[in-house]
């Protein structure tokens, strides 16, 4: 497979400053929109410039970047580094940056002891993704356990007993797998070692859920760095496996699989099945520490997630704070149609007005919240 105009725009897009790197082929949004500088200052007649750094995970790197771009074209300018999920934990944590960004929430007790607040942002799904000569998209049926097999090293060729008895008429080779992983640490790699924990024993023993994986099969697979690189390797190595965010599978036309649920259905990878595993009770969540792996309803695609955003409760810069709060406020009232053009799922209303509540934490040396959403 071809390295296309995504890859190489989202590589783009974790050096620089998103602004002037968005593809501007999406359809325009028809509702009536509210300019960023009108949201900032629904809460405070202070004329601030809109301008804030954030860092994190690669899953929301094309949301985030689409949001940008859009809120820049209105008076606003949010910077976005995609450098992984430990990386956007441990800059926040540094204060050098304004927002960091995870797939993998952190802990009630981990947001008090930094002094930080967590809220979800948008919602959507890793999908394990295949380069086998004659597999189309959506082709290969895959469970659970089968996949920990093959990352643990049991299952080596795609001709296995177990793979073909799932898939008779697949054109599988009598080939060796290469599996394709991350190599920084990554959000992604948690929800994917959190769904294998789920349902395999062996895997949650030997190696279990993390953001950095003692990977079993490092001497034969390979390793990329981001969502991006992941993409890249499995597009340019015959017969791999690896897992991307869905918006990097779909726009790169890379055969994805389908996955058996815990419900026992084989489902695909959609906003539908997506939605499904999200619907959960969020107000019960202490800093929304909500992982939706391995959901029970029928159409739940079983690696479903929320990413994260991790701000100062305290901030150092609190008009950046404000910067960053009105640009979610703004992608949230805005943001719904791109981020389904990009095939994730916008926060329900109701999660939204919690998340918002949250915001109220943010507050500045006067004790006051930097920014409130009206």
């Amino acid at each position: 497979m071809k390295a296309n105009k995504f890859v190489i725009s989202a590589l783009c897009l974790s050096l620089v400053a998103l602004v002037g790197c968005q593809d501007k082929s999406a359809p325009a949004e028809t509702a009536e929109k509210t300019t960023p500088q009108a949201a900032a200052q629904a809460g405070s007649n202070e004329q601030i410039a809109l301008s804030a750094t954030g860092a994190g995970a690669s899953f929301p790197q094309p949301i985030y970047a689409k949001w940008a771009s859009e809120f820049a074209e209105s008076g606003g300018q949010i910077n976005y580094q995609s450098i992984g999920s430990s990386g956007g934990v441990k800059q926040i944590i540094a204060k050098t940056v304004d927002f960091g960004a995870t797939d993998s929430p952190l802990s009630a007790e981990e947001l008090d002891k930094e002094g930080l607040i967590q809220f979800p942002a948008v919602i959507g799904g890793v999908v394990p993704i295949v380069n086998i000569q004659g597999v189309s998209a959506g082709q290969l049926k895959l469970t659970g356990e089968i996949l920990a097999q093959i990352y643990l090293g049991e299952i080596t060729k795609w001709s296995d007993p177990k793979i073909k008895e799932l898939n008779p008429d697949a054109p599988l080779p009598d080939e060796n797998i290469v599996t394709v992983f991350r190599s920084d640490g990554s959000g992604t790699s948690f929800i994917f070692t959190n769904y294998l924990s789920q349902v395999s024993a062996k895997w949650k023993e030997t190696v279990g859920a993390d953001k950095t994986v003692k990977w079993p099969t490092s001497q034969t697979g390979t390793a990329g760095k981001g969502n991006e690189g992941v993409a890249t390797y499995v597009g340019r190595v015959n017969n791999s496996i690896g897992y991307v965010e869905y918006a990097y599978a779909k726009q790169n036309n890379m055969a994805h699989v389908s996955l058996k649920n815990q419900a026992g259905q084989f489902v695909q990878p959609s906003q539908e099945t997506f939605a499904a595993a999200a619907d959960v009770d969020w107000s019960s969540a202490k800093g929304f520490n909500l992982i939706l792996t391995n959901q029970p309803s029928q159409n739940a695609w079983p690696l479903a997630a929320a990413t994260f955003i991790l701000m100062h409760k305290t901030p150092a810069n609190a008009d950046n704070a404000k910067s960053a709060l009105t640009f979610f406020d703004y992608a949230f009232k805005q943001g719904d149609d791109m981020a389904r053009q990009l095939d994730y799922v916008p926060l329900p209303a109701s999660v939204k007005d919690l998340v918002r509540g949250q915001w109220a934490n943010v507050v500045g040396t006067d004790g006051k919240a930097v920014y409130t959403a009206k």
